[in-house]
């Protein structure tokens, strides 16, 4: 049995029908038809057949996709062109009108706009529990519910979702359960283990990593993923060549990535909790995180997302002291995404805004005076004078 540091850079080369070490990047939408009829009537048909048209499938995707499966210890795995893509295919793929679903109220903007607007469309409704109170989630499931859909850690707040206590629910109930492990990334946690049916990522952040592609995956059975793939034929959200391939590469260094990243998260946290201008660090890997021992034990890593918020005498000067930390930043890039190599950090009440009302935001715990940190790999010293810095500002 190999650990997953070898997985990474040896896993799916079955797929690589060359003699090149760096698999090549199959740069074609079409492949020559197999010369038995019986054959290619069988790559036509077959579920994610890598040699038959590009929507269908391509090597370089399946060589990555059986990597992912692996990582996140699923039967399967199928790679899509952006991770909302991969959430909108997975939800598509297993509910129809008449159903209900039951989603936490925490979780990335784009999903909320999915669940809140457009499943209600065809006929689907949808209710939203408190995911830090597994009694919430009881209260809200009803004869008809098809799916639980989970993120956790959640965007931005870094609410902890039960994931025993969901699979085993969701399982006696026969509702399918998906988790969005974006924030965490299979080094740091595997809902698969928690009985969680289908396991999605925005591939864009951790997995990728390099801040140079789009991409999602969805992971799970054999007969969840096929289900899911033939969504994906009607929904034409296939990854194109060269990102599956950037994909793989920077799959290679995942484990090396994530390990440093999350060293860097939990000392930053640290420095932050005793910070006289920080009101509150939100941050699953420090004690005073109010599911700390939840997160110990489904996480074997705390992941590189944090959140704080900076303190002043009401939330309008809060926002404004954020804004001034922001602006200052000189290794913290103030822009959009996460789980890249290089640190980020961001207004989530800017960035929500268009999404959320203000009850929603209050909800979804999000303060005007808050930031969000996406940490890289970078020295940990440079990070802290980064902010040292930028709080002096104010």
């Amino acid at each position: 049995m190999s650990y997953i540091e070898t997985d990474l850079i040896h896993a799916g080369k079955t797929f690589n029908a060359s003699r090149a070490v760096v698999p090549p990047i199959y740069q074609t939408a079409t492949y020559f038809a197999e010369a038995n009829p019986e054959d290619y009537l069988k790559t036509a048909t077959e579920p994610r057949h890598p040699y038959f048209y590009h929507r269908h499938g391509n090597p370089v995707s399946s060589q990555t996709a059986e990597l992912l499966a692996k990582l996140e210890g699923t039967e399967a795995a199928l790679l899509t062109a952006t991770g909302m893509a991969a959430i909108s295919t997975a939800v598509l793929s297993v509910v129809k009108a008449g159903d209900h679903v039951v989603a936490q109220q925490s979780h990335y903007s784009a999903a909320s706009i999915l669940l809140k607007e457009l499943l209600p469309q065809f006929g689907v409704e949808v209710s939203f529990f408190d995911q830090t109170d597994n009694t919430s989630l009881d209260a809200v499931i009803r004869p008809n519910t098809s799916l639980i859909y989970l993120e956790t850690p959640s965007n931005p707040n870094l609410a902890i979702t039960d994931l025993a206590y969901v699979g085993a629910s969701a399982r006696s109930r026969g509702i399918t359960t998906i988790c969005d492990n974006t924030f965490a990334s299979p080094i740091n946690q595997r809902p698969a283990d928690f009985d969680i049916d289908i396991v999605v990522h925005s591939a864009t952040k951790y997995l990728g990593g390099h801040s140079d592609l789009t991409a999602g995956v969805i992971c799970g059975s054999q007969e969840a993923v096929n289900l899911a793939w033939k969504k994906l034929l009607s929904l034409g959200g296939a990854l194109a060549p060269f990102d599956a391939w950037l994909l793989l590469r920077g799959l290679r260094t995942l484990s090396l990535r994530v390990k440093q990243i999350n060293a860097n998260a939990l000392a930053l946290a640290e420095w932050f909790q005793v910070h006289p201008l920080i009101k509150r660090v939100l941050y699953c890997g420090l004690p005073s995180h109010p599911q700390h021992q939840l997160a110990k034990q489904q996480m074997n890593g705390f992941t590189g997302m944090l959140c704080i918020e900076v303190d002043g005498k009401d939330e309008q000067e809060q926002f404004v002291r954020a804004q001034t930390v922001l602006n200052h930043l000189q290794v913290f890039a103030n822009a959009a995404s996460l789980g890249e190599v290089e640190s980020l950090a961001v207004h989530p009440a800017s960035m929500w805004g268009l999404h959320h009302s203000p009850e929603q935001k209050l909800k979804a715990g999000i303060n005007d005076g808050m930031l969000r940190i996406s940490v890289g790999i970078e020295h940990i010293e440079d990070l802290i004078t980064d902010f040292e810095q930028g709080l002096a500002q104010i």
